[in-house]
């Protein structure tokens, strides 16, 4: 058994570890580029300009392009007046200003919280999960979603998918260089070493970058369950939820969250894009089984 604030601190700790992890690592890779290139860092540079317009776009416009890419639309108070009092009142508990309320008409039961910050942020459910909780589940559902927007996962996820990105382009960069000559191969002429290191690194760089942001976004999470268990003083509902949103995905005629992609996934409640990861460590969600264990242990 373990409290809430337990919970909370326990994987508030570990993502922000893995954080730590994930900034040394990408300096290392820019350091590794550096001696690479020598002083042919046009191509370093170029990138990194690119890395920061990203960024800025994801920053400012990435919440409504994913409302947008999901298909949302705005809800009526008037049609969700229960969606709204749960968004409402779980809002005021987490001292975060009330966040737009979008629904997507699609029969898998999930939802998700977007926005570039607590002023500017957004939570959409689906049809199917409206449909298919009573008011105690969708309030539980709702805790983890505004739990994102206090714990600020929707910033700290987007530094991890920048870090994930700039490490993918400077790979690419390198094995682009490596193979097919181009940028600033003065600094790599004398020393066999670095292209070897450049050349492993170029391929594992991106997959060890993934498997540590994929990582965070499991421990995001697994700290979303258990400050909304604390908000709501009701793990089981959450876990409730969590059960029937596992029931349905193994039914054979479930279906993904239609508009759900690779971009997207880790916002939302359970994984959309499929029954269940074979490879944990390749999952943007950890176990439905587990999460629900650690929530009927809580107190």
């Amino acid at each position: 058994m373990s409290s809430f604030f337990d919970e909370i601190a326990r994987n508030k700790l570990k993502s922000v570890l893995l954080m730590c992890l994930f900034s040394l690592f990408f300096f290392a890779i820019i350091y590794l580029a550096v001696l690479f290139f020598g002083g042919g860092l046009f191509g370093l540079v170029i990138g990194a300009i690119l890395i920061i317009v990203y960024a800025a776009f994801s920053y400012f416009a990435g919440g409504k392009m994913v409302l947008k890419i999901s298909g949302a639309h705005p809800a009526d108070r008037s049609k969700y007046p229960v969606l709204f009092d749960a968004v409402e009142g779980l809002a005021a508990a987490s001292q975060v200003p009330m966040p737009g309320v979008y629904v997507i008409n699609d029969p898998s039961p999930n939802a998700f919280a977007t926005g570039r910050n607590k002023k500017h942020s957004y939570v959409a459910v689906t049809s199917g999960l409206l449909a298919m909780m009573n008011r105690n589940e969708l309030q539980g559902v709702i805790a983890h979603e505004m739990s994102h927007v206090y714990n600020n996962d929707m910033q700290f996820m987007m530094v991890a998918v920048v870090f994930a990105g700039a490490i993918g382009l400077i790979a690419a960069v390198m094995r682009t260089s490596i193979f097919f000559g181009g940028f600033g191969g003065n600094g790599r002429g004398n020393n066999g070493l670095i292209i070897i290191v450049a050349l492993i690194l170029s391929f594992l760089a991106p997959l060890f970058a993934l498997l540590i942001r994929l990582a965070i976004s499991r421990r995001r999470e697994y700290m979303a369950d258990a400050n909304g268990a604390r908000l709501t003083r009701a793990p089981g509902d959450l876990a409730s939820a969590l059960q029937k949103i596992r029931d349905y995905s193994a039914k054979p005629t479930a279906q993904p969250v239609r508009h759900a992609n690779d971009i997207t996934a880790s916002l939302y409640f359970a994984n959309p894009l499929s029954k269940a990861s074979v490879i944990n460590l390749f999952s943007t969600h950890p176990p439905i089984d587990e999460r629900i264990k650690k929530l009927k242990q809580m107190y």
